[in-house]
């Protein structure tokens, strides 16, 4: 990958949907470059797809927090699936360490994410959480 792929790269992480022209534009090549790089890249794996973020993907709740749980047995699936489907949570992650899973949480109050963090921790297999509000994110962004 060259700095003309990295750079188109980093114009779809910025807008998804630029038009080739507009691409072109920005990284001083031509439409044909740009559609034969974007081809290329997908091909070669690369560029594995294209997705929609949504308002509510990019709004700012304004109580965030991340919850550490551990998890008695093998029921990570089973308990991340749940997860899953808890409106305030905006992502799942397994790890390894002393916690199996890392739970993004999203509330409109403390009281809210109370609620949450109670709900979480009633159920069956999860043995232990600790939990971290999130007081600023600095988003990376590419170059």
């Amino acid at each position: 990958m060259d700095m003309i792929d990295q750079g188109l790269i980093a114009e779809l992480r910025r807008d998804g949907r630029a038009s080739v022209m507009a691409l072109a534009d920005r990284l001083g090549v031509s439409r044909a470059t740009v559609r034969l790089r974007l081809a290329r890249l997908q091909q070669d794996g690369e560029i594995l797809g294209f997705t929609v973020v949504t308002r509510g993907d990019v709004a700012d709740a304004p109580v965030r927090g991340l919850m550490m749980i551990g998890i008695e047995g093998r029921g990570a699936e089973r308990i991340m699936a749940r997860l899953s489907g808890l409106a305030p949570v905006t992502a799942v992650h397994s790890t390894n360490g002393r916690w199996d899973l890392i739970v993004e949480l999203s509330a409109q109050s403390l009281a809210d994410l109370d609620k949450v963090l109670t709900q979480i921790r009633a159920l069956d297999g999860v043995m232990a959480s600790e939990t971290n509000l999130l007081l600023s994110t600095r988003r990376a962004r590419s170059r």
